[in-house]
Formats: structure tokens, sequence, C-alpha cells
């Protein structure tokens, strides 16, 4: 197999023949017999019988590398017309207007529609969605289900785990590890659909019972431009070429848009608008957590106590719930199950090694996500809040002023860091983002030192949250991923103090 998700590769061998592939994208050529066995995007990655899918890339042609796929064993590639001007090789090259479009439909025609055998459900949205999709896991599999999921936390198939490159991995990845879910009698699978796949056609060759939108935020400018092309990138999923039907936020303006235009069937929640489908007739913050009364579509009422933290977090668990019983698990069992719930690991993440104040890691790294965390971390103590975060390197810069102000504004002492700078100075990052430091605002550059600040600065009571990078082990500095996890560098500066 050719995917780099080697460990959750199908066992049964697929095969194809060049004649067949042809066919199927509608080329106009005859081949001798020959046959391949796995498709790859990656001429690292090819391996004996590959059809290798060479696309172009925003600085160099992947048609470049073909010489380096035919060597380890590609025996037929296609590319587009400028690919093939690259290609000397003497095997069999098929050319295609867009070869990005055709490598989900490619794949998934390969691996015999995977998508079809499974409940699929997919989740699309700036935040919220590895939450949201791990609670509907979770739901599923105290129902007794065999599941899996795809996300930014990884790749489970029946409890088997494997890390993950993307969020949503390439098309070809992807068939790959759904055939695999299918080979091991998945019944269930969610997953996380980022807005790069959909631009990307990675999920193009997907095909999803029901799929739920989280929220629209200000992230990946970088990549979409403004909020509408972002929108319009999400809202593709919400259309009869990739689902049947759809769960949408409308307390989210971008949501409540989509829930009106959507071309599918589309049922709505809200946290507090009972003209919507999915609503809560009631909640209070209880222990750590909330009670919780919640309608369905039709009268169905779910009650129970939910050990989440956040008010954010009871949208992620309305969608969840929504989605689930839309899979069909009864309503009475989900009930059951609300006590059982917890979140995504490095979701408020708490950091606990006998310390007398409140530790917590998250994810948040976007403005509407450092704001809600804060908000919760200010719920959550008597203290003050002390906050560690940084902004990405090579990534949509108009955000980071705005996290800056989302910092300050959420916490009573504000430390602005790194995160992964990737090629830039992380300096000129902290710049963009800080402006003139204030009163009650530390600059510290080394992500280390940084959060061992904020523990110093600690008084009992008070809540440290370390934010930006959650469940990631790594930290990317010019081209090198170093050890680093925010939980383990919080815990030691801890430990290291008392």
């Amino acid at each position: 197999m050719s995917s780099q998700h080697t460990d959750l590769a199908p066992v049964e061998v697929f095969s194809k023949t060049i004649e067949e592939l042809a066919r199927f994208i509608g080329a106009d050529k005859t081949f001798a017999e020959l046959i391949f066995t796995g498709v790859t995007l990656n001429s690292r990655n090819a391996k004996n019988g590959d059809l290798f899918i060479a696309l172009p890339g925003a600085k160099v042609h992947g048609a470049t590398f073909a010489d380096q796929a035919i060597s380890q064993g590609a025996v037929a590639l296609i590319t587009d017309e400028a690919g093939s001007h690259l290609i000397h090789a003497e095997v069999p090259v098929l050319v295609v207007g867009d070869p990005r479009f055709w490598v989900g439909p490619i794949a998934s025609w390969f691996y015999r529609n995977p998508f079809s055998a499974l409940d699929a459900v997919g989740i699309t949205g700036t935040n919220g969605k590895t939450t949201t999709a791990s609670l509907v896991e979770q739901i599923w599999r105290l129902d007794g289900r065999t599941t899996g999921f795809i996300g930014t936390i990884g790749i489970t198939i029946d409890g088997e785990e494997s890390n993950a490159s993307f969020t949503t991995p390439e098309g070809t990845d992807l068939q790959e590890i759904v055939s695999t879910m299918r080979e091991r009698h998945v019944r269930n699978m969610v997953m996380e659909v980022s807005s790069h796949a959909l631009s990307q056609h990675r999920v193009t060759g997907a095909r999803f019972r029901v799929v739920g939108f989280t929220n629209l935020t200000q992230d990946h400018l970088d990549f979409h431009g403004d909020m509408e092309s972002y929108f319009q990138a999400k809202a593709k999923l919400f259309t009869p070429d990739f689902a049947e039907l759809a769960l949408v936020n409308i307390d989210d303006q971008y949501g409540a848009r989509l829930h009106s235009d959507a071309q599918i069937p589309t049922k709505s929640y809200s946290r507090s608008n009972h003209r919507a489908d999915w609503f809560y007739e009631s909640f209070e913050e209880s222990g750590a957590g909330f009670e919780v009364k919640i309608r369905g579509a039709g009268g169905v009422l779910i009650e129970g106590h939910l050990p989440l933290l956040g008010l954010h977090n009871l949208d992620n668990a309305l969608l969840a719930i929504g989605l689930t019983v839309e899979s069909g698990v009864d309503p009475i069992a989900v009930a059951a199950y609300l006590k059982s719930l917890h979140a995504p690991v490095g979701r408020l993440e708490p950091v606990s090694v006998g310390q007398k104040f409140l530790a917590l890691v998250d994810y948040a790294h976007t403005p509407d996500a450092v704001s809600r965390a804060l908000a919760t971390a200010r719920s959550l103590t008597s203290g003050r809040v002390i906050a560690v975060l940084g902004c990405g390197g090579d990534r949509d810069k108009t955000k980071r002023p705005i996290m800056g102000t989302a910092l300050r504004t959420g916490s009573d002492l504000a430390i602005f860091t790194s995160d992964n700078p990737r090629s830039e100075d992380p300096t000129q990052i902290l710049a963009e983002m800080v402006g003139e430091p204030g009163e009650n605002e530390i600059v510290e550059v080394d992500r280390r030192a940084a959060i061992a600040t904020a523990v110093i600065e600690a008084a009992p009571g008070d809540c440290v949250i370390v934010l930006g990078k959650g469940h990631e082990r790594g930290q990317e500095i010019n081209g090198v991923k170093y050890p680093f996890d925010d939980r383990i560098e919080l815990a030691r500066a801890i430990e290291e103090l008392s």
C-alpha cells in the first residue's frame, strides 16, 4: 500500500488495469494490459506497482519527481499537460485537465467506494471540530458500536490509534483508511473536514450521511483571502455531492446563512433559540460541568449531567448529540451516556501535580477560541487568569494583533510567546501580535521559559492557561520539529517550583 498510514492500510490487495483507469477518467487512449496496485501523490512513498499522480505545486510541479517515483516502482502516471512535458520515462502517462480534482474520485474508485459501506459523519467549522467529533465517537462507543475517527488529534480504527499529518488526509490516504475501516467492520465513522481539504478536493469522492457545522470565525485568511471565500469553501460540504443531511449552528451568522441556503435537507441547533430543531431547554453550571435539558427534533428530551467545561462546549455537545441521534442512537441511551463524556486531549485539559492553582492546556489558536477559553478560565477561578499564547508562523498574519487583543482582554497577566514559528522570525511574529507591551504583559520568546514564568507568577486560587498547541507534541522551528508538549512543560515547571 502507498499510504503514509501504513499501519492502518487494508490487508486486502487492490488492483486495477491502466485500461480501466483510462475509461474511468474518460481518456481517449488505449494501453497494453498493465496492472497497478496502489495510488500515491508522494514520489518518496511510491511502491512497486503504484500509480503516481503528479500534481502542480506552489513552487515545483510534482512531475519533476516522476523519475524518483518510477525508480521506486511506480508503473504509470497521471498529470496535467504541463506535467506531461516534464516526464521522459517509458511508462504510461495519462493527462487530465485538473489532476488534483481527480485524486479523490480515482482513490475512491480504486478502493471500491469504501464510504458507501459506512454511516459517515463529517464535521466542519473554525472551532469545535475536534471536540464535537470526539464526543460523537464517544457516544457511539458507549452504544457498543465499532467506530472510526479521523481528525486533528489522530486516526482511530476500532480503538487502534495512529498519528495524522493533516486534520483531513489527502484523498489517496483518506480512501485507503476508510477502506481499512470497512475491512475491520467499522459501522460508524466521524471525521473533521477542513476548509483546506474542501478547497483542495481531498474529500472529493467521499460521501457522508450527515454533516455538521460548528461556527465560522477568522482563521486561514492567508489561504482563503477573505471570510466570504472561507465560508464558500466550508459550504461545499453542504451539497448533494457530499451529504444527505446537515445539522448547523444558527447562533452563528454563517451557520444561519448556511441553514437558509443549503442544497440538502438541513436541521438547526442553537444554545437558546427554541425555534431550532435542537436546543437547550435549560442549562446551569454544576460542579465541573452543566446540568442540561435538551430538546431535539420531534420533541425528544435528553437530560442529565454534562461534564464539560466552558459555554462553547454546550454548543459542541449539542451538535454531537444531534448527530448521534440522527445516526440511530436512542435518545434515552444518549441521556445515560452524558455523564461519561469527556473533552479530547489538549482541550481545556487540566494539568494537576499537587499545585494550589488551576493549570489548563488548550488548543485555542483563533481569536474567537482564545476569547472563549479565557472566559472559561475566568469562570473557574476566584483568582487571576495568567495566560500564555503565541501565533504560528507562515499562517494568517492578519489575526495576530486580534489574537493579542483577545489575550489582553481575557487575562490578568498576558504572557506573549512563540507557537510554531516555522520559517519566520519569532520576534517579528511577536511584534505583530503585541505592538507595544502594556502593564501586566510579558513578552518571552522562549515558550518553555514563558510557561515557567506563568507558573512562578501564579498564586493559590489563580488559573494558569497555556493556549495554542493543545495536544501537539512538537514545536516547528526552521523546518525542524523539536519535541515539545505544553502539558509536559507545564507539569515540569510546576514540579520544579514546588
